[in-house]
């Protein structure tokens, strides 16, 4: 298998097969990331996508699933995603399900009519790394987009009749503007149909510019409370029913389907957390994590 790097896979979705078409993030410019600094984007060479795929069907030919890689697959545009998905199909006939993440503004190049064929040949649900619907905040970060994007993008997908996953980059905005993060994120995912949110706690990286920023007065990270309370009221305000995953420090079990039904639940959990939790175990978890 030609895996040219670290290998960063959604561990919510088969795991196995993983193919990789491409290397590195197009984008490679958002403040709180280090995944892919020193990798070039570039598409891998059709040869090694089919040895790949000749290795795999050997070793799992009635694979209904496959996982495509790297951060950002879902940018290239159709005429390049759409021979890659038909190999893909000659090589495992019982193919069902493509996965692939992308950034929001990787649909910029797709019609809906282009996103439907691509739903038939095994695309159906792919994962945003959306972060904060809030415009302040995606700037702030330099996401590349505002949430206006997200709505116009997510609208096609929902047309195209593709599911798809959006995130919450819990704690990002920094104190100075963490109500507004939570609130206007919730705001504009309310709006999408996603079939699943997720969220996660910021965690400053050596390397990237945030912890730089941080370092220098120029960036204030939320303490772990904080950040419970910007989850909580980022819940509190979210309407769209969903899956549910969080990704924080805290203990509690939020993560499930249904997420208008059990949102109460959610809420309630979240601040016993807030009133009652260990925040220094929950700070030593955060530190010791090594990637996104």
């Amino acid at each position: 298998m030609h895996f040219t790097g670290t290998v960063y896979r959604n561990p919510y979705w088969p795991t196995f097969p993983l193919l990789q078409i491409s290397q590195g993030c197009t984008h490679n410019k958002c403040k709180f990331c280090t995944m892919y600094k020193d990798v070039d984007f570039r598409l891998q060479p059709m040869e090694w996508i089919e040895e790949d795929l000749k290795e795999i069907a050997t070793m799992a030919p009635n694979s209904t699933t496959i996982q495509l890689l790297s951060a950002n697959p879902l940018v290239l545009t159709f005429d390049k995603l759409k021979p890659i998905f038909e190999m893909i199909n000659k090589y495992l006939p019982k193919m069902e399900y493509i996965y692939l993440a992308g950034r929001v503004t990787d649909l910029n190049n797709k019609a809906v009519e282009e996103l439907k064929i691509l739903k038939e040949l095994g695309m159906k649900e792919i994962s945003l790394g959306v972060e904060s619907g809030d415009d302040w905040t995606l700037d702030r970060i330099h996401k590349g987009y505002h949430a206006e994007d997200i709505l116009e993008q997510c609208h096609k997908l929902e047309e195209a009749g593709i599911d798809y996953w959006m995130t919450f980059l819990n704690g990002v905005a920094g104190r100075e503007h963490s109500h507004e993060h939570a609130i206007n994120s919730a705001k504009i995912f309310s709006q999408c149909k996603p079939m699943l949110v997720g969220t996660g706690g910021l965690t400053l990286f050596p390397g990237t510019p945030l912890l730089e920023e941080a370092q220098r007065g120029e960036f204030d990270p939320l303490s772990e409370k904080e950040m419970l309370i910007e989850l909580k009221t980022f819940v509190e305000n979210l309407t769209c029913d969903c899956a549910f995953i969080t990704h924080h420090t805290v203990a509690a079990n939020l993560t499930g389907p249904n997420f208008l039904s059990r949102k109460e639940k959610i809420v309630a959990a979240i601040d016993r957390v807030i009133k009652n939790g260990d925040m220094d175990r929950m700070a030593a978890i955060r530190r010791n994590k090594r990637t996104l």
